[in-house]
């Protein structure tokens, strides 16, 4: 059992504009309740639409410890249910992706159909009413074609996201696109620092020689700079009716925002990696459009194609990222683009940050870690990721302390 009143007690130990207090790196007591405090009360961005092509298409993943599908229904809607039968709460698919007509029990073969109904259980009793026993639902939310996940019976409010976010990232045309590739790290990491990691470029002109070539790394959080760049792509973009930001509310944030020079994507050397593009506006040199939510995921949507970072936590010193990249469905392979190519800086970039993670680990982890300040400026996001974090385990503790 989680002591919330211990948490509570380290919660207040952490000093404004600082890192956390070691336990929230390491202690496994820490982990369960960033689980459920965190993860099993927010919005998750867990893929796109276009990755459920089809009627009985899913995608099956794991959130902590609870197995969770999505998929499309006979109506083409995208739903979401706990990947747990409701007999004796055996996982129904394994982590992946599939086509189902039906979902069925590998246990018992309890079979659901695709709204989450139960529509076969083999020999139960007269009195058994399988109107009862439907799957769980999640709250699932689709914006421009990325899917949004909660587990929560009751989520953090949605729209102000949906409504901002959606004419940045509808330029970029998910629907006509195609998961070209997707990778996967396990980081010997607590989750927190490569999160951490991932919402500040304090480090990256020194440990990303990939992305600086690209990437304005020297800039703001909010990418100013001193020879007015953003002002000036914010001009251009305008006169092309494609809007910008930034938006943003508490647990998320986006805007676009100008590559270095003349580069046109994130690649090795700024060209274009896939001739087909996504975004055609401004014959594709769109900048980089950023969008982030707290407590997992970024993604970067320039003109040829769109890459997804997610860090999912699966032990206290453990984290899963995974990283996807979209092209134009009708981009061909080895003529069009090719893999090398297209993932070449942000497979670098991945693994060098959990090079990054994982040293961070180790160093937190001992006797003589304190925590540290952040730089206010460089590390932003990071203060901003680490408030917001504070907040919500706060806002937890407070309801069910009280009950």
């Amino acid at each position: 059992m989680i002591d919330l009143a211990r948490i509570r007690g380290l919660l207040s130990e952490r000093q404004s504009g600082y890192t956390l207090p070691q336990p929230f790196y390491v202690d496994p007591d820490l982990f369960a309740f960033d689980m459920k405090a965190i993860f099993e009360t927010s919005w998750l961005m867990v893929g796109f639409d276009i990755e459920l092509p089809s009627v009985g298409s899913y995608i099956s993943i794991n959130v902590g410890r609870s197995p969770i599908i999505i998929l499309r229904d006979r109506d083409g809607r995208i739903r979401g249910f706990f990947n747990s039968c409701r007999h004796r709460g055996a996982q129904i698919c394994k982590p992946g992706v599939g086509t189902a007509r039906r979902l069925v029990c590998p246990y018992h073969q309890w079979t659901y159909d695709l709204d989450g109904k139960l529509v076969f259980a083999k020999d139960m009793q007269e009195s058994f009413d399988p109107t009862q026993h439907s799957l769980r639902p999640i709250h699932v939310e689709v914006v421009a074609g990325s899917i949004y996940i909660c587990l929560a019976d009751n989520p953090p409010p949605f729209e102000e996201f949906k409504t901002a976010l959606a004419p940045l990232l509808a330029p970029h045309d998910i629907a006509n696109s195609k998961i070209a590739y997707e990778a996967t790290l396990v980081e010997k990491a607590n989750w927190k620092l490569v999160m951490e990691n991932a919402r500040e470029c304090y480090h990256c002109s020194a440990c990303h020689p990939e992305l600086a070539v690209t990437f304005p790394v020297e800039s703001t959080a909010y990418f100013e700079d001193e020879d007015d760049s953003l002002g000036k792509f914010q001009a251009r973009m305008k006169a092309f009716d494609l809007p910008v930001g930034p938006v943003g509310g508490a647990w998320w944030q986006a805007m676009r925002f100008p590559l270095k020079g003349d580069c046109v994507s994130v690649t090795a050397n700024g060209s274009s990696a896939v001739t087909k593009p996504m975004c055609a506006i401004a014959d594709g040199n769109v900048g980089s459009l950023r969008w982030a939510l707290e407590p997992h995921s970024f993604a970067h949507a320039v003109g040829d194609y769109l890459f997804m970072f997610s860090a999912m936590p699966t032990a206290p010193e453990e984290t899963v990222v995974t990283a996807k990249w979209l092209v134009h469905k009708d981009a061909v392979e080895g003529v069009d683009y090719t893999i090398e190519n297209l993932t070449a800086v942000w497979n670098a970039t991945n693994l060098e940050d959990r090079a990054l993670a994982e040293n961070n680990q180790l160093g937190v982890n001992s006797i003589g870690y304190v925590p540290g300040p952040y730089n206010e400026v460089p590390e932003e996001l990071v203060l901003r990721f680490t408030d917001w974090y504070c907040s919500k385990a706060d806002a937890y503790l407070e309801k069910y302390l009280k009950t």
